[in-house]
């Protein structure tokens, strides 16, 4: 992990991270979908890096604490897929007619995935077992 990474996984916790993660999208696309003003897009642009950076530490954390090593590879490969292949070619599809209609302010949909994860994970206790 980064070497800022692993600290503040250490002292958030997996869950604590997850909820930053999707904190920092909802501030970042709500200002993307309110403003085009160049200084308040610089402001926020690292907040690109925070959400994915730090949800994607969350969650190779979280394969390495439930997924035995001879499945490594295979959870890894899941994940690559689905996890993110999948769900970005799902999104991008999606965005298209979203902001033909509603232009910038279909950013706040984004927003409103991040709150929903957000909310989804404060609303209850994600449980971690290690498979088999």
């Amino acid at each position: 992990m980064e070497p800022t990474g692993r600290p503040l996984l250490d002292r958030i916790g997996s869950a604590g991270a997850a909820v930053l993660s999707a904190a920092a999208g909802v501030v970042r696309w709500a200002v993307m979908a309110e403003t085009a003003w160049l200084p308040a897009l610089a402001l926020i642009e690292p907040l690109h890096g925070l959400t994915f950076a730090l949800l994607h530490l969350t969650c190779m954390r979280l394969l390495a604490q439930c997924v035995p090593r001879h499945l490594e590879a295979t959870a890894l490969t899941i994940y690559g897929t689905v996890g993110i292949g999948i769900a970005t070619a799902l999104l991008t599809l999606a965005c298209g007619p979203i902001f033909e209609r509603f232009g910038a302010h279909g950013f706040w949909a984004m927003a409103a995935l991040c709150a929903g994860g957000r909310a989804g994970e404060k609303s209850h206790q994600v449980r971690i077992r290690k498979f088999a």
